[in-house]
């Protein structure tokens, strides 16, 4: 019988979406809102896949953002939702996971948006701009914050088994044919200990 590759499957269903335009790009041109007086707001959907983790797999991100013009960038708050493939921590395995994001930056323009002179930006390391077209891209400070929100130790499940020190195998999916560990002589004192309250 054939068996699919369900990461495979899943990818190529997600080119495809890609390709029908289905999906909008996380890209924003904020001119009008650079024109708008201080404190004006814009909401705004997304729904995109973008490949957080950096091994190939496009993740689905999706949620809304609201962008506020200040007084010298379009501050972007938002909370969102990201579906990440993650690698267990003790088994290994694949797993997919939802994870709540928060995002909260400021992305500074390079270009007047009325007469297109640059902009000096701040010189702050990783600060987030528009381009000289006026778009504000999110890909970026969405994949920098969902990789922020993957946990230091991912498991697939909180009672994961993991895998046999000897030979490999997954004990979550049964028990492997190892003979049981010897128990360490310097414990031994104890173990008679244990024995004798047990009686």
């Amino acid at each position: 019988m054939l068996q699919l590759d369900s990461r495979r499957y899943a990818q190529t269903i997600i080119e495809d979406l890609l390709l029908e335009g289905r999906w909008q790009a996380m890209q924003i041109n904020v001119a009008q809102l650079l024109r708008a007086s201080i404190g004006s707001v814009k909401d705004y959907e997304v729904k995109k896949v973008i490949d957080i983790t950096g091994d190939g797999v496009n993740d689905l991100v999706q949620g809304k953002v609201r962008l506020t013009r200040t007084n010298r960038s379009i501050l972007v708050k938002g909370a969102l939702e990201a579906d990440v493939e993650l690698t267990c921590s003790r088994c290994l395995g694949p797993f997919r996971r939802s994870l709540k994001v928060n995002l909260e930056e400021e992305y500074y323009p390079t270009a007047d948006v009325d007469t297109g002179a640059a902009i000096a930006v701040p010189d702050e390391p990783g600060c987030f701009t528009i381009d000289q077209n006026h778009i504000l891209d999110l890909t970026e400070a969405v994949r920098q914050y969902a990789l922020l929100a993957v946990p230091m130790k991912p498991l697939c499940r909180e009672n994961c088994a993991g895998l046999c020190p000897f030979c490999g195998q997954n004990l979550n999916r049964g028990p492997c044919g190892c003979p049981p560990k010897a128990a360490d002589p310097r414990w031994s004192e104890l173990s008679k200990l244990k024995k004798e309250k047990g009686k």
